[in-house]
């Protein structure tokens, strides 16, 4: 008879690739809907500047969805806010954006001696303290933007991309001086009550090579796995097969992935040095798709031997309810 195991010990179970009485549920990325607004009250944009109505809507994923974990941090814009960026805050069906990119050079970055202190990123801390005493029992997930996302949002997405062809060394110089961001807030996190966290760096496959992860990021990457110290799930956006091998050499934890890489190759390209979490098609199959779907590519998921199931990223904020839930629905045998 297998004992049932607690939604934190099955998640972080799962992350650390041990034994789970089930297979794990949860996102490391946003699953907040506008459904679950209605539901609790908790909307966008306030979600993303209060602590209380970030923390109630982010349970949505444990009390609504039947999920493992809970992760508060929607946006990606955080500590681009935090560190002067111009914020469209969005709307209840729109996710933030970075307007403005102030840092030029790599010597324009600088760490506020206040950072932790300062609205955008106060009100997450305080988020996680909430859910951690409301939610002793399940899984929380924290969220730091990597060094090359936070050189996307300060400097320019399209600025840094060519400069990694162009201007190699100032690229290194960003990076490394950008590294101490993620770094305090994710030792803060932790601090505060989140027993995992996802580094989200958008190295995709549509916009860089994997040699440029290797030579630029892995190393960045090292680093920071071995000064957090804590279980950490990275997240990258696209098609990202090529890259499965580097990213378990910089030692983390999971991998987070999308659809554009088939199960079955992101397993094998993993070889068991790497737990996997995903990867159920956000546009088609969760946002117009039916239960039934859903729950056929999370099948497909397990069998092919992904670790944790979870939507691909961060899912459009009207996807159905019932959709979301047909996955944590397939880990539990209802379906």
């Amino acid at each position: 008879m297998t004992v049932p195991m607690s939604p934190k010990r099955r998640f972080l179970a799962g992350i650390l690739g041990g034994r789970t009485d089930r297979p794990p549920v949860g996102s490391p990325t946003s699953v907040a809907t506008v459904e679950q607004m209605a539901i609790t009250g908790a909307s966008f944009p306030e979600a993303h500047r209060d602590a209380a109505t970030m923390a109630r809507l982010a349970a949505g994923a444990y009390e609504i969805l039947s999920y493992d974990a809970i992760a508060p941090i929607f946006s990606v814009v955080q500590e681009a806010a935090a560190l002067g960026c111009e914020i469209d805050w969005g709307a209840s069906d729109a996710m933030p954006t970075a307007r403005t990119h102030p840092w030029g050079d790599p010597e324009d970055v600088r760490l506020p001696d206040d950072f932790l202190q300062r609205p955008a990123i106060s009100i997450v801390l305080e988020a996680i303290r909430l859910l951690r005493r409301e939610y002793p029992h399940v899984a929380l997930v924290g969220k730091v933007m990597g060094p090359w996302t936070l050189a996307y949002h300060l400097h320019g997405l399209e600025d840094f991309l060519i400069k990694t062809l162009t201007e190699p060394d100032t690229v290194r110089r960003f990076l490394d001086r950008l590294k101490a961001i993620p770094l305090l807030f994710g030792r803060a996190q932790i601090a505060a009550g989140a027993d995992v966290l996802c580094l989200a760096d958008h190295a995709t496959g549509d916009l860089v090579r994997a040699t440029m992860y290797r030579d630029y990021l892995q190393p960045i990457h090292q680093e920071l796995v071995s000064e957090l110290g804590c279980p950490i799930v990275l997240h990258i956006c696209g098609n990202t097969l090529d890259r499965i091998g580097f990213i378990a050499d910089a030692g983390f934890d999971a991998f987070h992935f999308e659809s554009k890489v088939d199960a079955a190759a992101a397993v094998r390209a993993a070889a068991g040095r790497i737990s996997l979490v995903g990867n159920v098609n956000n546009p088609t199959t969760l946002y117009t798709g039916t239960p039934e779907q859903v729950a056929g590519e999370a099948r497909t998921a397990l069998d092919a031997g992904v670790r944790v199931l979870a939507p691909e990223c961060a899912i459009p904020l009207r996807t159905p309810i019932a959709n979301l839930c047909a996955i944590a629905e397939v880990a539990t045998g209802k379906r």
